[in-house]
């Protein structure tokens, strides 16, 4: 008798005890959708670390309280993220510090290969070495976490190939030009004008590492892109190394175009420039390379305090600093950002995560292409 009764009562028991569960856990029950928990097996059954509610980050990430982020941007730009950060949550103790150099990525990559490396959480990855990073960054699926809205990041900045890298940045390349040495519209209108005859003979600079130029590739293919290369090479241009110098001189009137200039180095010169005659154009197809990669630390002690730095850093508050003080540094995929404003509703060249790691071979290619000029020494 009394275990038949015990039998009745037992499953109003347990609904009972997971209801007060369900209750307490920092996870809604409404988050815990059947496609959210099917995500996370999937996730786990594959090595990835899967949460299913922002909630929980943000407990783990209080508890850790602390945090500490290497990023390539620069210190002035740094230092607002970290500051806008510290004021969302104000529980982390959290230091950004700007990190540059080849030496550098090199001393840190043997560092981490030799299992010395130690201190840091959120890490910068530089293209040169991308691959080196790999083994040694934390394997949180951001891409299913983004997918399933748990962290609140633009899928088109998550590598959907390895699921815990973000790009939190873009270059974009475009023509930049002084508009009193050539008019606005005898300035190309598309890549292949500047194999027009009118441009034959030092009518453009051109820089001796193409990156501009290899970024045609994901949209052209290589060999358009190599014959273009040759073609380019037979016009006769001014050869460089370097856009700022030679955006501060075509300032001044020495140089009329140069092809393939970061967005960001011409909007910058624009805005410091006083005469008022530098100026851009955007051409088809915008060539966009991701950049500003960052992951998490495989030995991070605080793993989620950088989950929430990466999710924040994709922020438009965040985005906006990047764009902030005449750097331009945010992502093309932040609406609102001069990157984004640039190649809205234009057909890209986009080096995205597969092409990403075959840049240098592209830009190797393409120099062979050129038959490797030399940089022009300046009197």
């Amino acid at each position: 008798m009394k275990f038949g009764y015990f039998k009745t009562l037992a499953p109003l028991i347990v609904l009972a005890v997971f209801g007060s569960w369900l209750a307490g856990s920092s996870a809604p029950a409404a988050s815990a959708t059947p496609a959210l928990l099917k995500a996370k097996q999937e996730a786990e059954a594959k090595g990835h670390i899967f949460e299913i509610s922002h909630d929980d980050i943000l407990a783990k990430a209080k508890k850790e309280g602390r945090l500490k982020v290497f990023a390539s941007l620069d210190a002035p730009t740094i230092k607002g993220l970290n500051a806008a950060f510290r004021k969302k949550y104000p529980f982390i103790d959290a230091h950004a510090e700007e990190i540059a150099g080849t030496d550098t990525y090199q001393r840190m990559i043997l560092e981490m290969k030799s299992g010395t490396a130690k201190g840091w959480d959120v890490n910068y990855l530089t293209t040169d070495f991308y691959d080196e990073y790999l083994p040694h960054l934390k394997k949180f699926d951001i891409v299913g976490m983004a997918q399933h809205r748990v962290l609140q990041i633009s899928l088109e900045m998550v590598n959907p190939i390895d699921r815990n890298i973000v790009a939190l940045s873009t270059n974009v390349q475009v023509v930049a030009y002084n508009k009193k040495v050539i008019p606005t519209e005898k300035v190309p209108n598309a890549w292949e004008d500047f194999l027009k005859p009118e441009f034959m003979g030092r009518k453009f600079v051109a820089d001796i590492r193409p990156t501009e130029i290899a970024a045609l590739v994901p949209a052209w293919g290589l060999e358009k892109t190599l014959d273009f290369s040759r073609k380019l090479a037979a016009q006769k241009p001014v050869w460089v190394r370097g856009h700022s110098r030679v955006i501060a001189a075509m300032g001044g009137g020495e140089y009329a175009m140069l092809i393939g200039s970061n967005l960001k180095t011409i909007k910058n010169a624009i805005d410091k420039n006083p005469t008022g005659g530098l100026d851009f154009k955007v051409l088809e197809p915008v060539p966009v390379r991701l950049s500003e990669h960052e992951g998490i630390f495989v030995k991070a002690d605080h793993p989620y305090a950088g989950l929430l730095w990466l999710e924040f850093a994709a922020t438009p508050e965040a985005q906006k600093i990047m764009d902030g003080g005449g750097n331009y540094d945010a992502s093309a995929f932040s609406p609102g950002t001069v990157s984004n404003e640039a190649i809205r509703g234009r057909k890209l060249s986009l080096v995205d995560w597969q092409h990403a790691t075959k840049l240098q071979d592209y830009q190797k290619k393409v120099v062979e292409a050129y038959g490797f000029p030399q940089a022009e020494r300046r009197k």
